[in-house]
């Protein structure tokens, strides 16, 4: 069976030995494919909480707790304090608390990135701290497995930033994504595709991603409650009862992900959002935290030169439950209007009277803007609407951002918009 040994890089065709017989280390990671796959997870383990030890020694070995602000919610929690309990997104009520320096931690986690980027461009970053990595093809180029290359990666940022992560190695994002939370922390966990399915079957249900505690409750009542329970349904099937997700379902179920690594830069959508101090159940001030972020995301569609066929609303509940709908344009469009006008339905189906914490809009589907917001015959109001806009971001380009403003952005609660006449399709 095919064995590393995570200390010396040390590659065995065949091992079967308890230590490495090269510097006789304990740690040999042995998997019957392990000099075959090539997609890895990698996550840094309690990253803000072990830069704040790793920064102030005489924290070492005591509970860290990285946190703060007006809502009281942990950011990260090291291993110590996980120990007793505490978690991320967990109130900080019993916790001693480091606020959190942002800055610093970007800073450690752009340098980490670029190690990556130099075992290969395809490296799709998740969070400050974490990514995937396709590694295919660079066997000849750092002469050895991917596993090799990154178990000399995890030994870098060991020595490097005084830092641990861990990694997930498999032959699909999905797998390796659930390999890095098997062995933490400073793991390196494989899931090959001949013990994929059988793994994947008694798993609950809830490790796919994607089912939360809503859908996780609709399944149980369906008596679904671990993977292998998906397995004897079909496709359409799942897509009926549980909608776009039941696809997914699917195909995670039987260890199926045609999903890519998407390298860094490849923009796939362009989005805002913002936390609230306080929790908000009504409709018009939801609203008047909408149209901001519409703005942002049009000025930075223009700044890019794209523009989006579909328009994206999230919500948070005040009980973290995310909701997230979408509509698609038949045309597409970068004007902070034309997103507000698709956006601002999506929100009204939504504000039943439930108290929100986040609100966020995003465009994705994206093309170059030459594409975008083009004359429409049957729609001379929209025509207008767009040329409005135009003007204003004219008069904001010379006179500054604030120069001018929309009666919206003033904090009136505008009344309904209809959608634009182009009737987006319903995406979900």
């Amino acid at each position: 069976m095919p064995a590393l040994c995570r200390d010396c890089f040390e590659a065995y065709a065949d091992e079967a030995a308890g230590r490495c017989p090269s510097c006789e280390s304990p740690r040999l990671i042995r998997h019957p494919e392990l000099d075959g796959l090539a997609i890895a997870h990698i996550d840094c383990d309690a990253f803000y909480a072990s830069v704040e030890k790793r920064d102030r020694p005489e924290l070492r070995d005591k509970p860290v707790i990285v946190g703060g602000g007006r809502r009281g919610v942990v950011s990260t929690a090291c291993y110590v304090a996980r120990l007793d309990g505490v978690h991320s997104a967990m109130p900080m009520s019993k916790a001693v608390v480091i606020r959190p320096d942002m800055s610093k931690y970007s800073a450690i986690g752009k340098e980490i990135r670029e190690r990556m980027r130099a075992l290969t461009p395809l490296v799709e970053p998740l969070s400050i701290d974490e990514a995937f990595l396709d590694l295919s093809g660079t066997e000849k180029l750092h002469r050895g497995w991917p596993a090799r290359s990154l178990a000399k990666l995890m030994k870098e940022i060991e020595d490097d930033f005084g830092l641990t992560a861990s990694v997930g190695l498999s032959f699909n994002k999905f797998l390796a994504k659930i390999a890095s939370d098997l062995d933490k922390p400073r793991g390196f966990a494989v899931i090959g595709q001949a013990e994929a399915r059988d793994f994947l079957a008694e798993q609950p249900v809830s490790i796919i991603w994607g089912v939360g505690r809503s859908l996780r409750a609709a399944l149980a009542r369906d008596g679904i409650t671990l993977v292998r329970h998906l397995l004897p349904f079909e496709e359409p099937d799942l897509i009926a009862r549980y909608g776009r997700i039941g696809r997914r379902l699917y195909r995670f179920a039987r260890a199926e992900d045609d999903r890519t690594v998407i390298a860094e830069g490849q923009t796939k959508s362009i989005s805002s959002e913002t936390t609230f101090n306080e929790d908000i159940t009504r409709l018009d001030q939801l609203r008047e935290r909408l149209w901001p972020l519409c703005e942002k995301v049009a000025l930075r569609l223009k700044k890019a030169s794209l523009a989006g066929h579909s328009v994206h609303l999230k919500l948070k509940t005040a009980d973290f439950k995310l909701v997230s709908r979408s509509r698609r344009l038949s045309d597409a469009t970068q004007m902070a209007e034309e997103i507000y006008r698709v956006a601002a339905p999506l929100l009204e189906q939504e504000a039943d009277g439930r108290a929100f914490r986040l609100i966020g809009a995003g465009v994705a589907d994206l093309v170059d803007d030459e594409e975008a917001d083009l004359p429409d015959l049957l729609d001379p109001a929209r025509n207008k609407r767009v040329q409005v806009e135009l003007v204003i971001d004219e008069v904001r380009n010379k006179l500054g951002e604030d120069s001018i403003i929309k009666g919206r952005a003033l904090g009136r609660s505008p009344g309904r918009h209809p959608a634009p006449s182009a009737k987006p399709k319903e995406r979900g």
